[in-house]
């Protein structure tokens, strides 16, 4: 559509609160070897289990080292403090004396990817392979990898290493983190453990292995860390202090957290069509009642919780409960927010009770009175039916011996304990099995085959896509963006892509600055094939960057609003549904 020469185009935003921001992390020195191969990429790679019937080999030795362990020591420190630019310098240093270290070139690799240069990164961990091809290269390789969207590759590369009984604390710490991105979180904490055992010194693993804690564990690491951090006006400690304020809030709601008080387990309701004028669509909403008070916020996939523009949050009473700040697309960065609690939300015939809700301290939510992610109902199966225009939610699959569940409205920051509760206040307390206490691992019911394997990223799903004949990428499903979007990098694969001054692309954090349009192209994902004659452009790499994976692209309401999508939250899982006589009957 076009306004006054001028395109407007609303993207939808990954809504980020701001907690604790911890110190860069570096892998300890660890044994070299070359590892072996492993299984096809693309499939979740097995670890080899120890030998039943006799004791595990010791692995070889490590090999002498000819690097200077001083110069060695230093840089891990500095790295490990964050301070990149002056660890660089000692890397490079260890290379002058010895061109074959590999711990210097991991060290190096992973200071150009703090440093935000992907290609660097690269280029530097290939010549380390090409002159020193070992675990240490081979784990910080996968880490590369990683970055660029080839998780698969990652993967591969981690489990090498790890199979090959060489105890690289990074490979189970990296491991963990691609584990929990196909939500096998049970899998991914024991990953987490053992990479603590083995270098409980290295502050990712500790920030990774205090995340497994439960919220009281949580607590007491923090009132440690705070009554002994040495730099009190440091913003490490600042943020610190800011978590274990939220970590302490959240433990003074114990027993009043959102919660499910509605008699029904499943509900249908319309979607709200949200018009750009009285003949444009621009996307759906969903009626929300936020302590009787109606409003018609953005149903999307691309956003978090449930954000509210000011005026919504005073007349539904919502007051602020803590600070925080809200990011989104666009180049005015983090914006003032607040979190409040409503006593009541209605959505549908679901009433839930004490959940928290953002406020944006604005008379908008990029334009809109607000959004609300679907993970909010991630207890749930989600079904957005735009054909039809319904939302139906209903219950998960059950996994086996599995009981029933209290069910709630979720956030980024719930900081449950992932156990199993009672369906209601009052209800006979049971014991689970021990075996589903705490994480699970992903779990593909039998009727749910047929669906989609993605990646979740917080709230962020990622979407194994093909653009044209190029190799798969990642989209992000985003039923908040009115358009599809791809970033220029990936675009240039397999078409032309030209500037575009007359677009405006908005969001949470005002609009993107540079934008480009790309050529005719073929969009592949699910069992879904979907011609695309123009794309918008624009840099990803913030999203990239905050995710740690290259998000290459969006699929935006343009394209999904002919599908029934069928989302499962909890094990990663989503189903493309195209019924072209349906449509056509609308």
């Amino acid at each position: 559509m076009h306004q006054g020469g001028i395109r407007r185009l609303l993207l939808s935003d990954a809504l980020l609160l701001l907690v604790a921001i911890f110190a860069l992390a570096l892998p300890a020195t660890s044994q070299e070897t070359k590892p072996p191969a492993s299984s096809p990429a693309g499939q979740a790679a097995p670890l080899s289990p120890p030998s039943p019937s006799s004791k595990p080999a010791a692995p070889p030795p490590a090999p002498a080292s000819d690097t200077p362990h001083d110069i060695l020591g230093e840089a891990l420190v500095l790295a490990r403090k964050g301070d990149c630019a002056a660890a660089i310098k000692k890397y490079r240093q260890l290379l002058e004396e010895n061109p074959k270290s590999p711990d210097a070139y991991a060290g190096l690799t992973r200071c150009y990817m703090k440093e935000k240069d992907v290609a660097l990164a690269y280029e530097t961990v290939t010549k380390g392979l090409q002159v020193a091809d070992s675990a240490t290269v081979r784990v910080a390789l996968g880490e590369v990898y990683f970055r660029q969207g080839k998780i698969p590759e990652a993967e591969k590369e981690w489990v090498d290493v790890i199979n090959s009984r060489y105890q690289v604390a990074r490979a189970y710490l990296d491991l963990a983190r691609m584990r929990r991105s196909i939500m096998m979180n049970k899998s991914a904490k024991a990953l987490i453990e053992k990479a603590h055992e083995l270098d409980p010194d290295d502050p990712e693993i500790v920030r990774a292995w205090v995340g497994t804690l439960g919220r009281s564990e949580r607590i007491a690491y923090y009132e440690k860390k705070v009554a002994d951090e040495s730099n009190p006006g440091s913003e490490g400690h600042g943020n610190a202090e800011a978590y274990l304020a939220h970590l302490k809030e959240q433990e003074k709601r114990h027993g009043r957290s959102c919660r499910l008080v509605s008699k029904v387990a499943d509900t249908t309701t319309p979607l709200v069509r949200l018009m750009i004028d009285p003949k444009h669509l621009r996307g759906y909403g969903l009626g929300v009642d936020l302590n009787g008070t109606h409003t018609n916020i953005m149903l999307d996939t691309g956003a978090s919780g449930i954000l509210v523009k000011s005026q919504t949050a005073e007349k539904a009473g919502i007051t602020k409960l803590t600070e925080t700040k809200v990011w989104g697309i666009g180049d005015k960065g983090r914006r003032n927010a607040y979190i409040g609690i409503a006593q009541s939300i209605r959505i549908g015939q679901l009433e839930f009770q004490d959940c928290p809700v953002e406020v944006m301290e604005s008379s908008s939510v990029a334009d809109e009175d607000g959004l609300i992610g679907a993970n909010v109902f991630e207890d749930f199966l989600v079904e957005i039916d735009f054909p039809n225009e319904k939302l139906k939610l209903s219950e998960l699959p059950k996994r086996p011996g599995q009981g029933d569940q209290q069910l709630a409205l979720k956030n980024d920051e719930d900081d449950s304990d992932d156990q199993e509760k009672p369906a209601e206040a009052g209800a006979k307390e049971t014991t689970p099995p021990a075996n589903l206490t705490g994480p699970q691992d992903r779990y593909i019911a039998p009727e749910m085959r047929a669906f989609t394997p993605v990646y979740r990223f917080g709230h962020q799903l990622l979407v194994p896509t093909r653009i044209g004949d190029a190799p798969s990428k990642l989209f992000l499903l985003d039923t908040g963006a009115r358009e599809d979007f791809i970033s220029p990098e990936a675009a240039r694969e397999v078409t032309k892509v030209h500037g575009d001054s007359g677009t405006i692309v908005k969001g949470i954090s005002g609009s993107v600055k540079n934008v480009y349009t790309a050529n005719k192209t073929v969009l592949t994902f699910g069992h879904e094939h979907q011609e695309v004659q123009e794309m918008l452009s624009f840099d990803t790499t913030s999203i990239s960057e905050g995710n740690g994976t290259e998000v290459s692209g969006f699929l935006g309401f343009v394209t999904l609003r002919v599908l029934d999508i069928k989302i499962d939250y909890r094990d990663a899982l989503v189903d493309f549904t195209y019924d072209a006589k349906r449509f056509e009957r609308r």
